[in-house]
């Protein structure tokens, strides 16, 4: 699976954690920040971006706290964003919420869990049906 990645300064460390476990797991990796974005609203967007234009793509961005850069990748239109810190939530927001990107930081979870976070993520299939009418009133709205 092709999958974004960018990085604030306090988020780089978990980051490249993340992305040494996704190239390890098999997946193409996309990363915006080899070296860190000056803000997470950079961070953020691109990532954002990127995964509008490739449907087929998840992506994950990091700042200290997640919660920066899920305020950021939110204002995109057409972008379903969680900011998430455990295994459940992040498997439930892509498969009921068809969430294409996750922000957290290592001012909340630790590395073990973001990995297990982020496997978890790219593990769960969005179910669509009665869950597509909650993302479309959520367009809307945008």
């Amino acid at each position: 699976m092709r999958v974004v990645i960018a990085s604030d300064a306090d988020g780089m460390s978990m980051k490249e954690s993340i992305k040494e476990m996704l190239i390890a797991d098999g997946h193409e990796v996309v990363d915006y920040s080899e070296t860190p974005a000056a803000d997470f609203v950079d961070s953020a967007t691109a990532v954002a971006k990127d995964l509008l234009e490739h449907k087929d793509s998840q992506g994950f961005a990091f700042d200290k706290y997640g919660v920066g850069s899920y305020m950021a990748a939110v204002k995109i239109k057409g972008m379903v964003v969680a900011n998430i810190s455990d295994e459940r939530s992040a498997y439930m927001t892509r498969e009921h919420n068809g969430s294409r990107m996750v922000t957290m930081g290592p001012g909340v979870v630790g590395t073990e869990v973001a990995k297990k976070i982020a496997r978890e993520f790219l593990r769960a299939q969005y179910a669509g049906g009665r869950h597509q009418i909650r993302v479309d009133m959520l367009n809307k709205m945008a």
